[in-house]
């Protein structure tokens, strides 16, 4: 037996599979003695390799088992000294070394941490780690987390008896990202980061739900804990309700608001951006004057978030447009610096302005034209009270070509003010964007008005973690999603994911050490995932619990309902009124 009593490894000659064969950097070989055991070896299994010392296991992650056949010389029976040539197999076992197991440490005992302090030696004894070893295994990873840290997210399908814990705090420090095709449970492993993120005394996260999904968090009916907000619609515009957001146009910066009305490919773009620039300025200006803020007027820039009245910024640029010059040598009336230039600018601008759909951001309600209206509004987002700090932000009836701008200037926003918040201050603040892909997609492939927010994006994924501020990735296709802000997370919930090309994005950003713990990614069950990062000491195969409360994205079961359920006239009408309407119309 090895070890001593008190050690979590009791590993004996049952458990003994073979001797170091080779070593590198990051792998080892290991030369196969018991060949029985070895047919109980599984990928992703663990291996302990006997260290420098009695107290010191180096611990590694299966990655390949083969077996081979050569031709061996062998004593036949008896004494004459004959030699027989038979077939023998060899067997090879690959792991890869993940960390250092000890059982004592100082005055620590049973401890576990990742990376090796020293290298197995040739010809060291290793042990396969299974059964009553793997369950005392398990239990030590995330024992020593503080109570205030330990974020359960389910069990490791190695040994279900032992919960898998992470560190809440690394998990969210340097940004993470929850990967998985449709269907293998994505949606469910977000309800249960919430929810155990609104069990804490002040949780403070925003969600970017893309298609209200997660609106029965919300649900207080049903147990919900989160406050739940929606971008404005079209129907919002006259009686806005309680819970409807709006971003006034004059949250944008001076490039946001050119992406969307501003032709690049039209010869009089520079003109159109300067005139735009200079007649905004004067108008913040103005506006500060009249609320006697002078010395935010000394410092203030075309960007900062200051409101101003559209009407008097159209009536400026139609005068340019239409402002005739005079001659200074005739005194007559001749071509204006402006007239004519600014003509398309106007159209397209006045066409948003019309569009209803645009109305949470070119027709507010007057309330929000108000100086003081922005800290009020980021006070309800960014404040926390028990499960409340959950923020739950629907964005499913923002139109597609403008949602990378809507998203993009609501996280800046908030970035923002994090930011010019004083250190002693800020609280953390996590930012959760579901289907990244539709708003973040790889910088190739956006155009000018995706890239604003890609920029937006970027700025935190790269300094967010300086000011508290932490994004969390949700994508079904990560292949689609921003390379750098991917690059940027240190901690991956991959579920399962079938789509080669997905699946070269996750090993990329993968150590080289653990690469190929990435090919079980197409095998994982629904509801199972590949937990890596700084948050976890292991890299692990987990089955995450599902959340007490669902979100509303289950897989239709076609079959089953083709076979119980007729489609209802009435829904179908109402439908067509939601459409006309661009507002959803609820069953009487």
């Amino acid at each position: 037996m090895t070890g001593n009593k008190s050690s979590a490894l009791q590993l004996g000659q049952t458990d003994h599979i073979g001797r170091v064969a080779s070593v590198d950097t990051s792998r080892v070989a290991i030369d196969v003695t018991n060949s029985a055991l070895l047919t109980r070896i599984t990928i992703g299994g663990i291996v302990a390799i006997r260290g420098s010392t009695e107290q010191e296991f180096l611990v590694g992650i299966t990655e390949r088992v083969t077996r081979s056949s050569r031709d061996a010389l062998s004593p036949t029976e008896g004494n004459d000294g004959e030699l027989l040539l038979e077939v023998a197999p060899t067997d090879l076992l690959q792991a890869v070394l993940i960390g250092t197991f000890r059982t004592v440490d100082g005055e620590k005992t049973n401890t576990f941490k990742r990376g090796a302090d020293s290298f197995p030696q040739i010809d060291r004894d290793c042990f396969v780690v299974e059964g009553a070893n793997l369950q005392r295994f398990m239990g030590i990873l995330g024992s020593d987390f503080d109570e205030h840290e330990r974020l359960r997210l389910g069990t490791f399908v190695a040994d279900r008896s032992a919960v898998a814990i992470a560190s809440g705090d690394k998990f969210f420090q340097r940004h993470a990202a929850i990967l998985g095709s449709t269907g293998s449970g994505k949606s469910y492993a977000v309800a249960l980061i919430l929810e155990r993120a609104a069990k804490l005394k002040y949780p403070n996260i925003v969600v970017f739900d893309m298609h209200g999904e997660y609106a029965p968090l919300a649900d207080k009916g049903k147990g919900g804990f989160a406050r739940r907000y929606r971008i404005a619609g079209p129907g919002d515009l006259e009686t806005p309700a309680e819970d409807v957001l709006f971003l006034p146009y004059w949250l944008l910066n001076r490039d946001e608001m050119l992406s969307m009305i501003v032709d690049r490919s039209d010869n009089n773009a520079p003109n159109q951006a300067s005139r735009f620039t200079t007649h905004v300025r004067n108008l913040k200006l103005a506006t500060l004057q009249y609320e006697k803020r002078d010395e935010i007027a000394k410092t203030f820039t075309v960007d900062s978030p200051i409101p101003y009245d559209l009407k008097d910024l159209l009536g400026l640029l139609e005068k340019d447009n239409t402002e005739r010059g005079i001659s200074k040598s005739t005194g007559k009336e001749v071509k204006g610096d402006w007239e004519g230039l600014l003509t398309r600018f106007i159209l397209r601008l006045q066409a948003k302005l019309g569009d209803r759909r645009y109305g949470f951001m070119f027709a507010p309600p007057s309330a929000a034209n108000v100086y003081v209206w922005l800290a009020l509004q980021l006070k309800r987002l960014m404040s926390s009270d028990g499960g409340s700090g959950i923020k739950i932000i629907d964005f499913s009836e923002v139109p597609a070509d403008v949602l990378p701008v809507v998203t993009g200037t609501l996280a800046r926003l908030l970035y923002d003010v994090q930011f010019w918040m004083g250190q002693t201050e800020r609280t953390p603040i996590a930012l959760l964007c579901d289907e990244a892909h539709l708003y973040l997609p790889v910088r190739e492939d956006a155009d000018a008005v995706q890239k604003q927010a890609l920029g937006a994006f970027e700025r935190i994924a790269k300094e967010g973690r300086k000011y508290g501020f932490s994004l969390l990735v949700v994508s079904q296709r990560p292949s689609d999603v921003s390379k750098t802000i991917l690059s940027q997370c240190n901690n991956f919930l991959s579920l399962r994911l079938t789509n080669e090309t997905d699946q070269g994005v996750i090993r990329r950003l993968m150590p080289d050490s653990l690469s190929g713990l990435t090919s079980i990614l197409p095998l994982l069950d629904t509801g199972e995932a590949l937990l890596l990062g700084d948050a976890v000491l292991l890299p692990s195969r987990i089955r995450l619990d599902e959340p007490m409360i669902k979100p509303d994205s289950a897989t239709r079961e076609f079959w089953r309902e083709w076979g119980t359920r007729q489609p209802e006239d009435a829904a179908i009408e109402r439908a067509v009124e939601s459409l006309r309407g661009q507002t959803r119309v609820s069953a009487m």
